[in-house]
């Protein structure tokens, strides 16, 4: 039934989807100019991130040698979301903070 299925569902043949949590992606940080943020973020930096029609917080762990991400970086990011999510490689998101979209990436390996 229709009513049964809730905003950030997704709708699959059994088996087909199943739900993760932690995935690397290849991601790009919006500059000021963009819109994005104006100042670096760290290990631990807990932003929302939207797929599809849900968006989830989850924790960014940067590569072995990476300090910071400062806006108009690309980086590959290790992410750990809080709920599990339907994913699969390939998968386009946003990256939010505060209300505004503050970075872009895709799933580039599910790791969990």
């Amino acid at each position: 039934e229709r009513r049964d299925v809730e905003r950030g569902q997704v709708i699959a043949k059994p088996g087909t989807i199943t739900p993760h949590v932690r995935f690397r992606a290849e991601t790009y940080v919006l500059t000021k100019e963009e819109g994005g943020r104006h100042t670096p973020f760290f290990s631990g930096y807990r932003p929302q991130f939207y797929f599809r029609t849900t968006d989830v917080t989850g924790v960014v762990k940067l590569p072995e040698g990476v300090e910071m991400v400062m806006p108009g970086d690309n980086v590959n990011l290790e992410v750990e979301l809080i709920t599990p999510v339907a994913l699969e490689k390939g998968l386009r998101f946003a990256i939010r903070e505060g209300g505004r979209t503050v970075g872009a990436g895709t799933v580039t390996e599910i790791l969990e």
